[in-house]
């Protein structure tokens, strides 16, 4: 049996990178003593993936991780496992919604095709998002970017797929395509926001979407009536 988690990552807990929120959630694993399938050879490790990293610094509300559960388990009961494995991680990451992944599901890596964003910062107001969605009608968008010590100026225009303000217009919506090479949002920030450092613009990731029949799906909805984004944005 596998199954696929949702979870969220908030607070001062985004500065945790995702080399070490993997281990933060091997160790969940074991204090809930979550029957977790391991892999063969000298060294066994649990059979866990995870999906697209989060940039340090960012928060989210979909964070997503698919969990192989031991051949010898017959059942698990998937209502109470978010609550179970909420308890069993550090404050900051709760464990939102639970499903058994359907057979044959690509893995979160290959499945994932755009993530929306939600960007803010204490200097931008409505109007600085207004011109921000301006990128929208941009023909070309050039942004030098530096990856394995190489430097390159590509055209990011294409990864840039939707953008509006929110109704109270305090934050920036942004939807970015993941296939190819990603853009981060704080390289969207360079582009949106010339006239604030990137590193000032906070970020959350509200979705991931896979494709199904030409249009996105989200990857797994949160259940009615729960509203997992922050009450207050932590320092």
């Amino acid at each position: 049996m596998k199954i696929r988690c949702r979870s969220s990552k908030l607070g001062k807990v985004r500065f945790t990178s995702h080399r070490d929120a993997a281990r933060i959630w091997e160790r969940a694993l074991r204090r809930a003593e979550l029957p977790v399938a391991a892999t063969e050879g000298f060294t066994p490790r649990p059979k866990i993936s995870f999906g697209l990293a989060l940039p340090t610094g960012a928060e989210s509300i979909a964070e997503y991780v698919d969990i192989e559960l031991r051949p010898d388990v017959a059942d698990v009961d998937l209502d109470t496992l978010p609550e179970r494995l909420s308890a069993a991680l550090p404050n900051g990451f709760d464990v939102l919604v639970v499903a058994e992944r359907e057979q044959g599901a690509a893995s979160l890596q290959e499945a994932v095709t755009s993530v929306t964003w939600e960007l803010w910062a204490p200097d931008l107001d409505r109007d600085a998002h207004i011109d921000a969605c301006r990128l929208l009608d941009a023909d070309v968008l050039e942004l030098e970017r530096e990856r394995k010590g190489k430097r390159s100026v590509d055209d990011v225009r294409p990864m840039i797929l939707d953008a509006q303000p929110t109704a109270a217009g305090d934050r920036l919506v942004v939807r970015l395509a993941t296939v190819g090479r990603a853009l981060r949002p704080a390289e969207f920030a360079q582009l949106a926001y010339p006239d604030i450092e990137p590193i000032l613009v906070r970020a959350l990731r509200t979705h991931q979407w896979i494709d199904r029949d030409g249009q996105p799906d989200e990857l797994l909805p949160l259940p009615a009536g729960l509203d997992a984004r922050p009450v207050e944005v932590l320092a």
